[in-house]
């Protein structure tokens, strides 16, 4: 398969809110442009991306999707990206393989919840911006409308490079023509909009401009950087499921879409030393996976490759900044949905896939020079859930499937919660029944499921000075003995624990100093007031006393445990909680109802906003703990017609009235446990 010039390559992820019409945009595109015999269709699960069976099943994209083509000179390497948000994770990993981030709304629907939430991480990350709006053939969709809310929330600079005609069965070129009918605005008006964003980038552009002198071609030449500084954001009409528009928005990818020799530019980072990446074939290889896939059937791992520099062939030896040993590729492939063809190479500018590599999302590979791409920032998964194993000696079983669910999705999360216990964390139930079903499929493996604890922390707001504790232990032989004297004070939120040895002289030997710090951070883990992790406090070792034989390292262990628990207590504890940030997207008519509900959660509203189709978006700060049960909360006052998104805050002190209730709650669990 051919390759081609850095200069020659697109790169475009689709991304936008679910059923807007990505995939089967997607899907006209491969059509129409031939790698396709027939145009795929999520309805009749006929789609070449949303190939897995539970894509199939729900009818709905649930992971990133790979596909490439050609068109006019240009190769175009498309990702389509899941809508839901609780499948983010890899929408926002596939912001780091490309130049351009095209957002599509459908022309029904208009903007919702994840329509501004992607292109908000895409123009953050420094992405170009498209806009299409799809479904144009929808009944009673006012289009005239959605392009002035998209204006009104993303500036004027989202201007019509399309605007339908006909009655939506054809579409108006508003880049290349300078008049001709349309449905509703006006194409002069279009055409003179597009040009003045672009040439008003360039000061001897607008100077020819202004006396009549501007070429076409010049406009043309500067079309792509402007598009990529995100000074024009060109708006285009399509309907994919009858290829109207799908023409206009392919000749368009030629023209003004950026190249990565005119996109945005990564920066490899090696500690303070940051090297701008130059996207040279000739270059040293540097290139970012961002998306890791496994075939059901072979259980062979995949990597998606974004090369930015030089190229990848099959005797290069990668290395990461985590495995500098390096490794050999192997075979380049091209992928198109689940099937892979080999290629010769893959080049800057392009996107291939690597087989059977044990690298991560996110890993930049390189040949020569060192360094981390950084990527999207990705949000933290909120939402959890604890897990058993329903059949016992399943358990490193589960934790290896555990594993591979999140190398291909970064918002999935394992880890040993609270207590031990083993929590799955996601940016929603969908996501996580998701996996645990795959799981259960792909690896035959079944668990139970309950609401985990919640990650509270201790922390103090006081000081507790001079705390003494004498650990002394006579057995009949050697015995055990070992006295300190510390300061508890708090430290600055965040800071962690900080242990201070203000001894001076031998009253403590330096080894059982360093044991004092081992005990202390033993307590740390295990709690003190109701046992939950100690966070933000600082230590200070200021006196103690040995004894010539009995003294050891357990003794001041212990000791070291004891006197910071004392401490602890006496310097005014408390609990902290975790504050999440929530996003409810709810009928208008129901906004008191939800409003009234978040208040009784502890619920601090930080605005709210009108959306189009009747809904109103709510914003609000909230504990964790008062939204383990919000989805089904949400539908019964909605009627199942509201939708939610959490994201992480901060920690904030637990009320008095409530701290109270979770501590007597931890003492009676501790009081059944020592039962049992």
């Amino acid at each position: 398969m051919a390759t081609f010039q850095p200069d020659q390559y697109r790169n475009i992820a689709l991304i936008g809110h679910s059923a807007c019409g990505k995939t089967s945009l997607a899907e006209a595109l491969l059509f129409k442009t031939g790698m396709t015999s027939r145009q795929g269709n999520v309805a009749d699960k006929t789609s070449i991306l949303d190939c897995s069976d539970e894509s199939k099943e729900k009818l709905t994209s649930l992971d990133s999707a790979v596909a490439y083509f050609a068109h006019k000179g240009v190769h175009v390497n498309l990702i389509d990206t899941p809508g839901s948000t609780s499948f983010c994770g890899p929408a926002i990993a596939s912001l780091a393989a490309v130049e351009l981030g095209v957002v599509v709304v459908s022309a029904s629907s208009g903007i919702q919840v994840n329509t501004r939430k992607m292109m908000e991480r895409a123009r953050e990350y420094g992405l170009g911006i498209w806009i299409v709006i799809n479904h144009i053939d929808a009944p009673n969709v006012n289009l005239p409308g959605l392009v002035g809310q998209i204006q009104e929330l993303f500036g004027n600079k989202c201007v019509p490079l399309t605007l339908p005609k006909d009655g939506g069965k054809a579409v108006a070129d508003c880049f290349n023509n300078e008049s001709g009918s349309a449905d509703f605005s006006s194409v002069a008006d279009a055409h003179t909009g597009l040009i003045e964003a672009i040439v008003g980038t360039d000061d001897a552009l607008m100077e020819k401009y202004l006396v009549g002198e501007v070429a076409m071609s010049d406009v043309r030449t500067m079309a792509p950087a402007t598009v990529a500084t995100g000074a024009l954001v060109p708006i285009f009409f399509t309907n994919a499921r009858t290829s109207v528009g799908v023409a206009e928005f392919l000749d368009a990818l030629v023209y003004c879409c950026p190249s990565p020799v005119s996109g945005k530019r990564r920066v490899l980072v090696d500690g303070e030393k940051k090297t701008p990446v130059e996207p040279s074939p000739s270059g040293p290889f540097v290139g970012q996976v961002f998306k890791i896939s496994t075939d059901p059937k072979s259980n062979i791992k995949y990597l998606a490759v974004r090369v930015h520099s030089g190229k990848l062939t099959s005797d290069a030896v990668v290395k990461s900044i985590k495995e500098l040993k390096g490794t050999r590729p192997g075979h380049t492939l091209r992928t198109l949905g689940a099937d892979h063809k080999e290629v010769e190479a893959g080049v800057a500018g392009d996107i291939v896939s690597l087989a059977k590599l044990d690298f991560h999302v996110g890993d930049t590979l390189f040949t020569v020079q060192p360094g981390a791409i950084p990527m999207p920032n990705l949000p933290k998964p909120m939402f959890a859930l604890a897990i058993e194993s329903k059949t016992r000696g399943d358990e490193d079983k589960i934790s290896a499937a555990l594993k591979r669910l999140h190398e291909e999705d970064p918002c999935f999360v394992a880890d040993r919660g609270t207590g031990g216990e083993l929590v799955i964390h996601g940016m929603g139930d969908a996501q996580l029944r998701t996996y645990l079903s795959r799981m259960h499929k792909q690896y035959k493996l079944d668990v139970t499921t309950r609401p985990p604890r919640i990650p509270y922390r201790e922390t103090i707001t006081g000081t507790a000075k001079d705390i003494e504790y004498t650990h002394k232990k006579q057995s009949g032989g050697a015995g055990q003995y070992g006295k300190v004297v510390i300061n508890v004070l708090p430290a600055t939120r965040g800071e962690g624990y900080e242990f201070v040895d203000k001894i001076f002289g031998g009253a403590i030997d330096g080894p059982f100093r360093v044991s004092v710090d081992k005990g202390i951070r033993i307590q740390l883990h295990e709690g003190v007031l109701a046992g939950y992790p100690v966070v933000d406090v600082k230590v200070e070792l200021i006196d103690g006393k040995t004894h010539p034989v009995d003294s050891k390292d357990i003794a001041f262990q212990i000791a070291g445990r004891g006197a910071f628990k004392d401490g602890f207590m006496k310097a005014k504890p408390v609990l902290l909680e975790p504050i999440v940030s929530l996003e409810v997207t709810c009928p208008a008519d129901r906004v008191g109802d939800i409003q009234g509900d978040l208040a009784s959660r502890r619920g601090r509203p930080q605005g709210q906003d009108v959306l189009p189709g009747n809904m109103a978006s709510i914003r609000a700060l909230i504990p964790l703990s008062e939204v383990a049960d919000y989805a089904s909360r949400l539908s019964s006052i909605t009627g199942g017609q509201g939708s939610y998104t959490m994201e992480e805050s901060h920690y904030e002190v637990v009320p008095g009235n409530v701290q109270q209730q979770i501590v007597d709650a931890a003492r009676k669990d501790k009081h059944h446990a020592a039962e049992e």
